[in-house]
Order: structure tokens, then C-alpha cells, then sequence
């Protein structure tokens, strides 16, 4: 009896240690510094990441200097140091009279000047800032919009989801309603509706997250559908948790990996959606930077004459939608079990 003890104490540790070991491996291929970890191997997810990260950074450090630069310098004419570096001239303050370098070339042209390394607008302010500062409106505007469709389809998909029955008809129903509107058509009319004649980026944002509401939805729900039924689901019900417990910390959070990929891919489509409605006279309003509303200047008269003022924020939006799409899909593979390494 003595001996049998003696080895069951001396395999005892034996089955902890393979037991502890199994839970580390099994920890350690979940969580987000797993995910992070399959996204770092991925070379084209890694250089997707760099490029949001650069457009995130730059996005965050002009909204925390215009900002500065409104309290402090007022106008760019007031801060001495532009006269040395006028790159640097407020995006929306236009030159003093006489002293305006209107369509002047990029600094790689002949005509140009490293003062303005991407060249001018037709009113003489500095191309570069402008396209800086857009970074600000555009990803603001794709992370705002992404949010609104995000929030309002988890509410609604999680609802219909796990309750079923007439609540899943009524509000799948409704939701499909709005999702048979062609999203452009829809957008415009509440743009025009909500502004009274004056559109406003702030409307061309929450249009925009109003129609994506629909697409959240019906994921969320289709991942709700099956998690409702997980044994932990029933053991919650049977303990007596209230509905709206069970669905926020359960249901949602075991829900929630297809959405997060998804609105990832999504910030990419929004950036280009508010930049057509700029480009069409429905979104941001001049002076402000938008990329959009760039375009829509340069398309016309100075399409031919001065071509670079297309191509620079042409560009910046073509490099900020590849990188979120590359990082989206990099995620989406790292987060699908199906994948294998």
C-alpha cells in the first residue's frame, strides 16, 4: 500500500506538469498576441499594418497640432518660423495678397521649390499640408462611420440572434429593408434630408454608418445563432442570469471575431465612400483638407494644366485603402481556425 502511494505521489507531479503544459500551448495559440503573432509573420498583413500605423500616427499628430496651432498661432501668418519653412502654413489659411505661389509645380518639376515639395493649390497654399491634414478627416471619418454601422448591427444582430422567433423576423426584416436601398442613393437623400441644402461631413458620417448598420447585423447574428446554443449559454440561463448579462458578456464577446475583421476591411471602404461623396459636393465643405474634396477641385479645369493635383490625393487614398485591406486580410487569416500554420 505504502509502495502504491509512493508512485502514485511521484506520478502525480508528472500528470501536472504535462497537464500545465498542454494549457500553456493551448493558451498560447489564443489571445491577441497570438493573433498579433500570425499578422507579424504575414508580410503582406506586416505591411499593411505599417501603413495604417503611419496613417494613424500622422492622423493623430495633425489633430493634436492644428489644434495647438489654432490656440496659439491663429493664423500662419502669425507664426514666425513659416516664413522659413512655409510647408508648414495652416492647410486652411490662404496667403497674403501679392505673395501667393498659386499651381506651382512639385519640387521634382522644373518650376518647382522644395518650399512646396508637392506644390500648390490654386489658391497658394501648400499641397503637402493639405494632403497631411486630409489623413485627419479621412481616417476620422472611416473610424466614425465604421463605428456607428458597428454599434447599431451588434445591438440589433445580438437581439435577433438570440432571442429568435417574431423579435428575429421584425428586426432582420427591417434591416433588410434598408439594405435593398442602393447605399449611395441612400446616403444622398439622408445627406440632403438632415442638412436642409447645406451638407456637412458630419452628415456624410453617420449616412454612411447608418447603411453598414445592416451588413454588421446580419453577421453578428449569424455567429449568435450558433453560440446561443453553447453549453456555457444554457448553464448562464439555468443560474438565472438576465438576458441582457448573458448576451453582453457571452454572446457578444464569443461573436465578435468575424465583425472585428470585417470592420477592419470596412474603415478602407468608408475612407472611399465619404471621399466620392466630397468628390460629388456631399461631403467635406472647403477650406477643410479632405482628399475627396481635393479631387473635386482638380478634376475640372486644372485636370489638365496642372495634373499633380490629382495624383497627390489620389494617391493617398489608393495607399490608405491598400493598407487597411491588407491588414484586414491578415487578421481574417489569423483569426479563422480553419487556417493552419
Amino acid at each position: 500500500m505504502a509502495t502504491t502511494e509512493s508512485q502514485l505521489e511521484d506520478q502525480e507531479p508528472g500528470r501536472q506538469t504535462e497537464s500545465g503544459t498542454a494549457d500553456e500551448e493551448i493558451e498560447a495559440r489564443v489571445g491577441w498576441r497570438y493573433t498579433l503573432a500570425k499578422v507579424k509573420r504575414d508580410t503582406t498583413a506586416r505591411f499593411g499594418f505599417y501603413i495604417v500605423a503611419a496613417v494613424l500616427f500622422i492622423a493623430t499628430f495633425v489633430a493634436i497640432d492644428s489644434n495647438l496651432s489654432r490656440l496659439t498661432f491663429g493664423t500662419i501668418s502669425d507664426y514666425t518660423a513659416a516664413q522659413t519653412l512655409p510647408i508648414f502654413d495652416h492647410p486652411t489659411a490662404l496667403p497674403e495678397s501679392g505673395e501667393a505661389q498659386r499651381n506651382v509645380p512639385p519640387a521634382f518639376v522644373d518650376g518647382g521649390t522644395l518650399s512646396h515639395p508637392l506644390g500648390t493649390d490654386p489658391q497658394g497654399r501648400d499641397y503637402f499640408t493639405r494632403i497631411i491634414y486630409g489623413s485627419q478627416v479621412s481616417v476620422s471619418v472611416g473610424i466614425f462611420s465604421t463605428a456607428i454601422g458597428l454599434i447599431g448591427g451588434t445591438i440589433i444582430g445580438s437581439i435577433a440572434g438570440y432571442y429568435g422567433g417574431r423579435t428575429d423576423d421584425v428586426l432582420m426584416r427591417a434591416v433588410e429593408t434598408l439594405y435593398a436601398i442602393p447605399p449611395l442613393v441612400l446616403i444622398i437623400v439622408f445627406i440632403v434630408f438632415i442638412s436642409d441644402g447645406s451638407p456637412d461631413i458630419r452628415f456624410a458620417v453617420v449616412g454612411v454608418g447608418l447603411t453598414f448598420i445592416p451588413v454588421f447585423a446580419r453577421i453578428i447574428r449569424s455567429r449568435v445563432l450558433s453560440v446561443r446554443e453553447m453549453d456555457y449559454i444554457e448553464a448562464a440561463r439555468a443560474a438565472g442570469v438576465k438576458d441582457r448579462n448573458i448576451i453582453r458578456r457571452h454572446v457578444i464577446p464569443n461573436s465578435f471575431a468575424p465583425v472585428m475583421v470585417y470592420a477592419t476591411l470596412q474603415i478602407g471602404v468608408t475612407i472611399l465612400i465619404v471621399a466620392g461623396l466630397s468628390f460629388l459636393g456631399y461631403g467635406a465643405q472647403p477650406p477643410t483638407p479632405d482628399w475627396g474634396e481635393m479631387l473635386r477641385i482638380a478634376h475640372g479645369r486644372y485636370m489638365h494644366s496642372n495634373i499633380w493635383l490629382s495624383i497627390w490625393p489620389g494617391l493617398a487614398i489608393l495607399v490608405t485603402i491598400m493598407g487597411f485591406n491588407l491588414f484586414g486580410d491578415g487578421l481574417q487569416d489569423a483569426l479563422d481556425p480553419r487556417i493552419k500554420e
